[in-house]
C-alpha cells in the first residue's frame, strides 16, 4: 500500500502585474503541505512586464 504524500499542487500568481494593471503570469508547483503550511512567495519571471516579479500563492 503506498503512503500518503503530504504534497500538493499549488499555483502562483504574480503580485506586481496586479497592481500595474497588466495581465498576471501563474504558475503551477508542488509544495509539502506539512512543512511548508504557509503560503509560499517566489521570484519567478514575467513575460508580460519582461523582469523578474514576486508570485504568491493563491487560494
Amino acid at each position: 500500500m503506498a503512503k500518503k504524500s503530504g504534497r500538493i499542487i499549488v499555483t502562483l500568481e504574480c503580485t506586481e502585474a496586479r497592481a500595474a494593471g497588466k495581465p498576471v503570469s501563474r504558475y503551477t508547483t508542488t509544495k509539502n503541505k506539512t512543512k511548508t503550511p504557509a503560503r509560499m512567495e517566489m521570484k519567478k519571471y514575467n513575460p508580460n512586464m519582461k523582469k523578474h516579479t514576486l508570485h504568491r500563492e493563491t487560494k
